[in-house]
Parts: C-alpha cells; structure tokens; sequence
C-alpha cells in the first residue's frame, strides 16, 4: 500500500518536494538543521515555539506523538513512500544514509559511532539539560544545592568522558561525523545559554574546547545553528 503524503495544515510546505524540518533552535532542534546545511539537502523549516505550546498542537502530534521538537517529513522516504520521523539521532541517522555521508559505512565502525550517538542521547542531553534546569532555571525554587551539586558533578563527569576521547583525534570518530553534530550544541549551550563555563571549568577540558572550536567554525555549522529561531 502506497502511504499518502501529507502535510499538517499550520505549517505548509514552501517546497513541497524538499525535506520538511519541525524544530526550534535548541540543541537538540540545532543537530538537524546542522546535518541539512552540512549534507547540502534541500529543506523547508517551520518553527515549533514550545514557548507558545506548538509541540501540543494536534497536527504537530501526528509528526511527533511524544511532543518534542525536532521532527522531519520526506516527501521522498525509503521504498518510494513519505516518512515522517521524531527522535534526532534517529533523524540524523537517517539523513546520513540518505546521503551516505557522516556516518561510517563499515559494520564494526558503526557500531562505534552508534554508541556515541546513543551517549549523547541517553547521557550528554538528558545530563546537560537537567544541570541546566537547577542551574540556571530552577535555582531559586529549590531548598538546597543537591539538585545543582548533582547534575554538576554528572556534567564535569560526561565532559571528561568526552575530553579523553578526544585527546589524540580531531574529532569523535576520528573523521567528522554526526556524532560530533549531535554533541556539540550542547556543550554550546553549556557556555552561551546556561552561562556555566566558570562554574563547570569548561576551559579544564582542553581537548573538548579545542574540538568544540574546531566543528563550530565549519560554515554549515554557522548556517544551521539559528534555523528555527523565534
């Protein structure tokens, strides 16, 4: 059976061909827009402003049942068929198939770079976030400094992490790839939305700020992080 296309009437497409990007300019709505201007796709980009509740709107649940931003529509998905997908490294993940770029091609180098995608998504992003939101967000709502202290100390402990991968390679799988898409606007956000560089060390990590200079100068990167702005 043939899947019909559709598109959700409050965002209709510019170009009804091209890749349609559901998102916000969050790190985890960045790592798309990223990939699209890196791969050179063609796309339209509607903004989901979570601050005004877009992601509850019922034809933006029908692209992401969970209620999160990003999401994607391809008018030209796999077997001839649109394909409507939520989950950002499931999203980049697929635009490097497509392309077959940023993304090791061999068995055994995917699964190396599959689990580096699998540490931002259950590590790095749900860690950052959380130290983020006692931080700066939740700092006087709270009795004390556990909350703070806690996802502190995860942080300073996952940046580590990254900072001995990354002490004799350019990059996390030695080659750009959208592992390092995925990663990096969250240490970003660290820095310039949380304002946390003091109280996490951030300049300590000498390979992870090195690294982080390295992919936030390439100009698909300067071109993608603001897509989706409100």
């Amino acid at each position: 059976m043939t899947q019909a296309l559709w598109f959700p009437k409050r965002w209709p497409p510019t170009t009804p061909d091209a890749i349609q990007l559901y998102s916000l300019a969050t790190p985890n709505g960045q790592k798309i827009s990223v990939c699209l201007e890196e791969l050179d796709l063609n796309y339209d980009a509607h903004l989901i402003h979570i601050g005004k509740n877009d992601q509850f709107d019922p034809d933006y649940l029908k692209l992401s049942p969970n209620g999160k931003i990003p999401a994607i529509l391809d008018p030209n998905g796999p077997e001839g068929q649109p394909i409507i997908l939520m989950e950002s490294i499931v999203i980049l993940q697929y635009l490097a198939d497509l392309t077959g770029r940023l993304f090791p091609q061999t068995y055994r180098a995917r699964l190396d770079a599959l689990q580096w995608l699998t540490f931002q998504a259950a590590h790095i992003g749900p860690m950052f976030g959380q130290f983020g939101h006692f931080y700066k967000y939740a700092k006087d709502l709270t009795s004390d400094n556990y909350a703070k202290n806690r996802y502190t100390n995860e942080t300073k402990r996952l940046l580590g992490v990254l900072n001995t991968r990354l002490q004799d390679r350019n990059y996390i799988m030695g080659d750009y790839s959208i592992v390092d898409i995925a990663i990096v606007p969250w240490v970003e956000c660290l820095d310039n939305f949380y304002n946390a560089s003091e109280h996490l060390d951030l300049p300590s990590f000498e390979h992870v700020q090195q690294w982080r200079k390295r992919v936030t100068s390439r100009p698909a990167y300067s071109r993608g992080k603001d897509v989706c702005t409100p």
